[in-house]
């Protein structure tokens, strides 16, 4: 299956909770973080709650 890279570009500081707690399911910690997840429909609908914190690339 094919993998996404993930990273944190802004800083959760003031974002609601849901967001950072999105943040803590998908592995990021803090700022320039990156981690490598499957592309499932579920990692994708994460990541779009909090796209406007984070960047991704495709592998």
């Amino acid at each position: 299956m094919a993998q996404i890279a993930i990273k944190q570009i802004k800083s959760r500081i003031n974002c609601p909770a849901v967001q950072k707690r999105t943040l803590d399911a998908l592995g990021l910690r803090k700022m320039n973080h990156t981690v490598v997840k499957e592309d499932t429909p579920s990692i994708r609908g994460m990541v779009n709650a909090v796209r406007h914190l984070v960047e991704v690339t495709t592998l």
